[in-house]
């Protein structure tokens, strides 16, 4: 029975992440710190559907702990990791940006110094589209060049991006990093704008719409998502001769950047309209001017996932927001 470590496992897609490789008969290993960024308690629902299975392992603690990570891998010995825990939210790390240095950068430190004593057989550490920042050409492809990010969150990815990258060349680690494309569905984050507008909406509230609504995304639905992922542990990067035309295999290591995302901008307005019709209710739109590190658009080029593992995302904003919005009203009981 292989074993997989998934940091970050009560969250979002940390929980999804867990799940599917429970499904397929993996041993599972879930890291979470369980801070209070947003409602624990919706954290404990999400590992309370994990629990139950006899393969997994639950472990509480910090990803930047000096050697809580390499005690795990020295247990273990883990054949994949996914390493998902990070400090997320643009507008967040405005306000806060050590939580963002010690939990994205030491973090993913202490995880590449844990895997460089214990290599595993493939590691994948999430990234994001805002590592793309002040990039306007689109859609977004991974040979792109990303230089300009706007927020200091999407500098602590970019960086791990290329900390990965250096001991991918220097110690012969296979690593895929992922950029993902606003994620949502059930159980999703709080402090996304599904949840937030939902939840208004059910409390005749008004949502606020940044840039006056002239905002567009790639939204992704968490079960596509977690198919890509999936499939991309098997696409395990090795160094080549000659990098294939539009890989963003390094020509120096064992690494690849890859985009999951829907390869499709929505405008924010239209996904506004998907949640009103879910909820059969009518927004009240305060509508506001652009954020501070916020970028107007994002849009993925979801061709070198699509050519490494014969996938492509495929769920509508429309039948995705109505899947949240089912969830939200079961879970509280609305």
């Amino acid at each position: 029975m292989p074993t997989i470590l998934v940091t970050g496992a009560a969250g979002f897609i940390g929980s999804f992440v867990c799940q599917r490789f429970l499904s397929e008969g993996w041993r599972v290993v879930g890291l979470d710190g369980m801070t209070d960024y947003y409602d624990v308690t919706l954290k404990e629902a999400r590992l309370d559907q994990l629990r139950p299975d006899g393969n997994f392992r639950e472990v509480t603690g910090m990803v930047e702990t000096p050697g809580l990570l390499m005690g795990l891998f020295e247990e273990e010995t883990p054949d994949v990791v996914i390493h998902l825990a990070a400090q997320a939210g643009v507008r967040y790390s405005i306000d806060n940006p050590r939580a963002y240095l010690e939990g994205n950068i030491i973090g993913t430190f202490e995880l590449l110094e844990a895997a460089r004593a214990h290599p595993p057989k493939h590691m994948l550490l999430a990234s994001t589209s805002s590592a793309y920042g002040a990039n306007t050409q689109m859609p977004y492809r991974e040979t792109d060049r990303a230089d300009h990010q706007m927020s200091f969150y999407a500098a602590t990815k970019k960086s791990t991006e290329s900390m990965a990258h250096s001991y991918a060349h220097l110690f012969g680690l296979p690593v895929t990093m992922f950029r993902f494309f606003t994620v949502y569905g059930p159980w999703g984050r709080p402090d996304m704008a599904l949840f937030k507008f939902t939840r208004a909406i059910f409390d005749n509230k008004p949502i606020d719409v940044y840039n006056h609504g002239d905002m567009k995304r790639d939204f992704t639905f968490i079960e596509d998502l977690v198919e890509g992922i999936r499939l991309l542990v098997d696409a395990v990067p090795a160094r080549l001769d000659a990098v294939p035309e539009g890989d963003s295999l390094s020509p120096v290591a064992p690494f690849r950047v890859v985009n999951i995302g829907n390869n499709d901008a929505v405008q924010l307005t239209d996904f506004i309209s998907a949640i009103e019709e879910a909820t059969g209710r009518i927004a009240q739109k305060n509508l506001m001017p652009m954020q501070a590190g916020d970028v107007p658009a994002t849009w993925a080029d979801a061709g070198l996932l699509k050519s490494l593992t014969g996938y492509a995302p495929k769920t509508s904003v429309r039948e995705g927001v109505k899947a949240f919005v089912d969830w939200y009203r079961g879970y509280y009981k609305l």
